[in-house]
C-alpha cells in the first residue's frame, strides 16, 4: 500500500487553499466564450479541468463554492471521503470511495453554486481523489466559506464550524 508521502512526491502535489493537496493535470485547449455561459460568469472558461486531490489525517477541504459542477472521482487511499453539501437547505453527506457495500460510490456529483466541504472517514489514513470541473475551475468562480455560511444556515452551525478555516 502506498502511503499519502507517496502520492504527494510522485504526483508533485501542493497544499491548496481550501486544505489538502493537490496538482492540475488537465486545462482543455478548448474554451466556452463569455456569450455561452451563464451570467454570473465574467469572462471565457476552458470546456473543462482536472486535478489531483489529497486528504491525509485530520485535514479537510474547507466549506467553499464554486459557480460549476464538480465531479469527485476516488483514486487510492486507506479511507473513504465524506463530501457534506449544502442542498436546497438540507445537509447531505455522500461516501467517495471503493467500497460499495459499506455506501461507497467511485464519483459524487457536487452540484454548481452549492456549499460543500470533505473530510476523511477514518483521521489515521489518507485518500486520493480527482476532481473534474466543468465549465472549467477558475479561481474567480472559488468562494470560501466564512462564519456568514452559519448565518444563512444556523441549524447547522454544528456541522458547519468544523469544517470552516
Amino acid at each position: 500500500m502506498k502511503t499519502a508521502a507517496y502520492w504527494i512526491k510522485k504526483l508533485e502535489l501542493e497544499k491548496h487553499p481550501e486544505g489538502g493537496y493537490f496538482r492540475e493535470i488537465y486545462l482543455s485547449d478548448d474554451v466556452v466564450p463569455q456569450t455561452g455561459l451563464p451570467a454570473n460568469f465574467r469572462g471565457e472558461r476552458s470546456f473543462s479541468t482536472s486535478i489531483y486531490y489529497l486528504l491525509e489525517g485530520n485535514d479537510y477541504s474547507a466549506f467553499h463554492r464554486i459557480k460549476s459542477d464538480e465531479i469527485w472521482h476516488y483514486y487510492a487511499g486507506t479511507s473513504a471521503i465524506e463530501i457534506l453539501s449544502l442542498e436546497k437547505g438540507n445537509l447531505k453527506k455522500y461516501l467517495v470511495g471503493n467500497d460499495p457495500d459499506r455506501g461507497e460510490t467511485f464519483q459524487v456529483i457536487v452540484p454548481k453554486n452549492t456549499w460543500f466541504a470533505a473530510h476523511l472517514q477514518n483521521p489515521d489514513s489518507y485518500a486520493l481523489a480527482g476532481c473534474t470541473v466543468s465549465p472549467g475551475f477558475h479561481y474567480e468562480d472559488f468562494e470560501l466559506a466564512d462564519e456568514r455560511l452559519i448565518d444563512e444556515f444556523p441549524e447547522m452551525k454544528d456541522e458547519i464550524v468544523p469544517f470552516l478555516r
